[in-house]
């Protein structure tokens, strides 16, 4: 431990672990680096609880190049991470994304994406109901107008792999883990200059890294600074089935990708069961140490899964769990970058569910920033905390 840092990054979960890795990898970065995490089980960590899951299928260009790298990165991750001769293994199941649209507007809305993300070179068809149940024989499509189905760069993998990875590695390259909870933020005039820590200690710095989830709007109100993020509760269920569809597909090997009922309930493969989620009928914000599931959800999800295919008419729970999305109230899209004003206070935050996946090009975009004072391969300044003093929310129309 030094007594000073360059960078204090809170939370060390993947977005804070990936940042640090990011920083310490950085050959124009010569700096310290300490994280601060105060739970070093992290069993309650979004990263812990989430879905695992990554996809360039966004309605923002931004999302999509973002989802383009870390599918990227994460194909290269056992390589890159190496650490004593052991390779992370991620279990990346390339198996895509598939959006079922029931109604014109958001057949339209399928329309009006796949433009953005074809654009971006994009490996995603849409299908017709015809080719929909050609290519996936399990579903009834009667009801629907349109699909769109990612071919490849989509999928799910182990998400406490990837934290484990990026933070043994940025340890190994030099980074300092502390447990310990972050209770204060020094500040003079527009520059942040230290954090108090429970255990009664001070450590001054040059930037902080707000990485801390869904409690970013508290870690931020210790420097006066205020940002729109809170705790939605999602809750994630686990079923068997009595019939399973998997490996009935036409396309990809047999293997089913993750479906987007028109509902909003998603489920996918979970080994040789599934794993399933739907929108809450209510989303208020929630206690940070409110994990309860919400148990009446798994009726809903069975409801719309038996409707929409046989394979999922007789059905059998067999886990859940409930974790939180830290959810931006004000367009539901990331929040990365400087303060306007104090502009050595980094935001990593307001993912509203997609920060495991956005973790590789947030984190490397920061260490840019921290290194050279700009983005210099992915522009992330569409995400930037000017957009709520302008008032200019950018919306992200895909989110699950």
């Amino acid at each position: 431990m030094k007594e000073r840092y360059d960078v204090v990054i809170i939370g060390g979960a993947v977005m804070g672990s990936a940042t640090a890795y990011f920083l310490v990898s950085n050959p124009a970065f010569d700096g310290s680096v300490l994280v601060v995490e105060r739970d070093p089980s992290y069993s309650k960590s979004s990263t812990a609880l989430s879905s695992g899951s990554i996809r360039n299928q966004f309605s923002s260009p931004v999302n999509v190049r973002i989802g383009q790298f870390g599918v990227a990165f994460i194909r290269a991750f056992a390589e890159t991470m190496e650490v004593d001769g052991s390779r992370p293994e991620l279990h990346f199941h390339e198996s895509g994304y598939l959006f079922l649209a029931a109604t014109n507007e958001q057949a339209a809305a399928l329309r009006e994406n796949h433009d953005v993300q074809r654009a971006l070179g994009v490996d995603v068809e849409l299908l017709l109901p015809s080719d929909l149940q050609a290519a996936f024989p399990h579903l009834r499509v009667n009801d629907l107008k349109l699909a769109s189905y990612g071919r490849s760069g989509e999928g799910w993998f182990s998400a406490t792999a990837l934290m484990d990875g990026f933070r043994k590695k940025a340890r190994q390259l030099g980074a300092d883990l502390l447990v310990d909870e972050v209770v204060g933020i020094g500040r003079r005039g527009n520059r942040v200059t230290e954090v108090s820590l429970k255990s009664g200690s001070r450590i001054p710095c040059g930037f902080i890294v707000n990485a801390t989830g869904p409690r970013a709007a508290r870690t931020s109100e210790m420097a006066g600074l205020i940002v729109p993020v809170e705790a939605r509760k999602r809750t994630t269920f686990l079923f068997d089935c009595a019939n399973s569809p998997e490996g009935s597909a036409n396309v990809n090997n047999g293997r089913l990708p993750l479906m987007i009922d028109p509902s909003g309930t998603y489920c996918r493969p979970d080994g040789r069961l599934f794993m399933a989620g739907t929108n809450p009928a209510s989303d208020p914000p929630v206690d940070f140490d409110d994990f309860e599931p919400r148990h009446e959800e798994f009726d809903r999800i069975w409801t719309h899964l038996a409707k929409r295919s046989r394979g999922f008419e007789a059905i059998k729970m067999a886990g859940m769990w409930a974790g939180h999305y830290d959810f931006n109230a004000l367009d539901q899209n990331a929040i990365v970058g400087p303060h306007s004003v104090v502009s050595n206070f980094i935001f990593a935050n307001g993912f509203s569910g997609h920060g495991l996946q956005q973790s590789p090009a947030v984190g490397r975009g920061i260490s840019e920033l921290i290194a050279y004072g700009r983005y210099r391969t992915l522009d992330l300044g569409a995400l930037g905390h000017e957009r709520f003093a302008m008032g200019e929310p950018l919306p992200e129309k895909a989110v699950i």
